[in-house]
């Protein structure tokens, strides 16, 4: 089979091609002949040399997948040759088959395309896991969304509003700010002309915003505080501006702040089955229904991996990129 690794750490350039053997599954899992895969943010952060896969992982680039049961273990029950899956993998997106235990399999909803359904489980696992579990968002609150047009941002305000919180989302240009609101944004914020903390506070009356995704890190971390409202959430996704900063703790008292965080990559299979069916149970029903569906930016096939990469290295892009395989074709 076709796999994507990367030769050494740097830009686009260091990932390769490659053939691999088609993995065999273990008792419980499904072999998947893979129609799409997703491209985030920590295949680049692995790329540069930064992410190792956990161990035990394959090191073929890629955490989310969707496409066509090919090969069953033993002692798997729930889905059969001819399935249409999508899954969260520890690695081994990136390529032409890939093995996965069968609860972190979930199955692609009627009228949902490959395209779409590549992009849903490494972004839906990880916001269902932080802003509805980990920072306890419900109806009526207000939630500040950074990266608002990111493969997470877009995902986050479309489930945020589909369970009936008030969005307030940051970009960094026009161009993005207007899909922001399109996708469904109460109130969008650009965040190189405008205060993120004083628009905040205006759309909230003042109160602040119940809630807070943060993938930035080092630079906002104070500012969130500001933005923040008494009790409320901070949910940590990232560091993309460093980890390392000096602040004042203060507020996490004086307003009783809850700072979360997690990674999503190395939990144990149990906990991702969890969050499986949680997902199965609250939120593919809604992609049934075409609501809350993934925003594609682009697709790219597997040979343009290098194109891909630049694509998210740039920062342009609005929604997910998606690799597609030759089955899809």
């Amino acid at each position: 089979m076709h796999a994507v690794i990367a030769n050494g750490a740097g830009g686009p350039e260091v990932l390769d091609l490659i053939e691999r053997p088609i993995p065999t599954p273990e008792r419980t899992e499904i072999r998947v002949q893979i129609h799409a895969a997703g491209v985030n943010r920590p295949d680049v952060v692995q790329r540069q040399g930064n992410y190792p896969p956990p161990s035990g992982a394959s090191d073929i680039l890629g955490l989310e997948l969707a496409g066509v049961v090919d090969a069953v273990g033993a002692d798997v029950t729930r889905f059969k040759a001819g399935d249409r899956v999508m899954a969260l993998v520890a690695g081994g997106a990136y390529a032409d088959f890939a093995v996965v235990d069968e609860s972190n399999a979930l199955p692609v909803p009627e009228g949902v395309s490959m395209v779409e359904a590549a992009a849903i489980p490494e972004t839906y696992f990880t916001v269902w896991s932080n802003l509805f579990e980990r920072a306890g968002l419900v109806v009526g609150e207000a939630v500040l969304i950074h990266g608002g047009t990111s493969g997470i941002g877009t995902t986050a305000i479309q489930l945020a509003k589909c369970f009936g919180a008030r969005v307030i989302a940051t970009v960094g240009s026009d161009e993005k700010a207007e899909a922001a609101a399109r996708i469904g944004a109460d109130h969008v914020v650009n965040y190189k002309s405008q205060d993120f903390v004083a628009e905040t506070l205006a759309a909230t009356g003042g109160k602040g915003a119940d809630v807070v995704l943060d993938m930035v890190g080092a630079a906002y971390m104070q500012r969130n505080f500001e933005a923040v409202a008494v009790d409320g959430r901070i949910a940590q996704i990232a560091f993309m501006s460093g980890s390392k900063v000096e602040i004042d703790m203060r507020p996490i008292l004086v307003k009783r702040l809850t700072l979360a965080g997690s990674t999503l990559r190395a939990r144990p299979v149990a906990m991702k089955a969890a969050l499986a069916a949680a997902l199965e149970q609250k939120v593919l029903p809604l992609l049934a229904a075409r609501k809350a569906l993934p925003v594609i930016d682009s697709t790219y096939s597997l040979a343009q991996v290098r194109e891909a990469h630049a694509r998210m290295d740039g920062g342009a892009h609005i929604g997910k990129i998606v690799l597609t395989m030759a089955a899809a074709e």
